[in-house]
């Protein structure tokens, strides 16, 4: 097993092209198992039906078939009873108090059961990244939504840190008379600086 990621494509390849945008996945490195989770998915949609054929087309190869697969309701609005890939059909179930609702788990036909983090699709671009790389570290113990909850919180103090050292920036450049300068530059009058642009010479 291999760790994988895809990267969101542009949007102008997402608006003209028929084909399904590129998977976005990471899986645990070769040789190691988590506790916990498998990997990290950041499907595109909470249209199960067709984020799951993209899915099971990158790990059948990987895994071994995908047979089975199981979801929490709370954050899948539509769940099919069966989804048709690539040469086979997969059988989805759900289960609520006993699934964590940010994971997604799959039967395997030969490898047997597999757990992912279901990285929410709204999820900015940084944020995904920091769960993809937590999730697959082996030396983690966190569940899914204990993984979702972190990064979360990580989220939250880094825009804390980025308003405080505005706010700071923000100090130092008025001590240094930064809003009288800027006071001063916006009250220059405007026709003098009009005058001074050349004028142009008759019949031009």
């Amino acid at each position: 097993m291999t760790a994988t990621t895809f990267d969101k494509p542009a949007v102008e390849d997402r608006t003209f092209s028929s084909s399904p945008p590129p998977l976005r996945l990471q899986l645990a490195p070769p040789g190691t198992a988590p506790a916990l989770i498998d990997g990290a998915w950041w499907p595109h949609s909470r249209d199960l039906t067709a984020e799951l054929f993209a899915l099971t087309a990158v790990l059948d190869p990987l895994w071994g078939r995908i047979t089975h697969v199981t979801v929490n309701p709370t954050f899948w609005p539509v769940i099919p009873h069966k989804v048709p890939v690539q040469g086979h059909v997969v059988k989805v179930g759900w289960f609520k108090a006993e699934q964590d609702p940010n994971k997604l788990l799959l039967l395997s036909y030969t490898a047997g059961r597999w757990d992912l983090l279901v990285i929410p699709p709204e999820t900015d671009d940084v944020t995904a990244a920091r769960l993809m790389t937590t999730a697959t570290d082996p030396a983690r113990s966190l569940t899914a939504s204990g993984l979702i909850q972190e990064a979360e919180l990580f989220r939250i103090a880094a825009e804390a840190e980025a308003a405080a050292w505005d706010s700071a920036r923000e100090t130092v450049w008025d001590s240094e008379g930064g809003h009288d300068a800027r006071r001063t530059s916006s009250h220059s009058p405007v026709g003098a600086a009009i005058g001074r642009l050349p004028m142009a010479a008759p019949g031009m």
